[in-house]
């Protein structure tokens, strides 16, 4: 038998400010996968990433 889903997923990190901004040098959005544990993180994730869109760091939301 199977067990059900784990508790660890793996979720989808976007740069804040491409995605806002559509006056941007180009047509790309700034994309980083990575894991969280879901009975420890039940919000949202935030990080601060590099994007090379927008050539610094910035605020990386998680995505469904």
């Amino acid at each position: 038998m199977a067990k059900g889903k784990g508790v660890r997923i793996i979720v989808t990190l976007e740069c804040t400010e491409c995605r806002t901004n559509p006056d941007k040098r180009s047509a790309g959005v700034s994309r980083y996968t990575t894991m969280k544990n879901r009975r420890n993180t039940t919000a949202r994730l935030e990080l601060k990433k590099f994007c090379t869109h927008c050539n610094r760091h910035t605020v990386h939301k998680e995505i469904k």
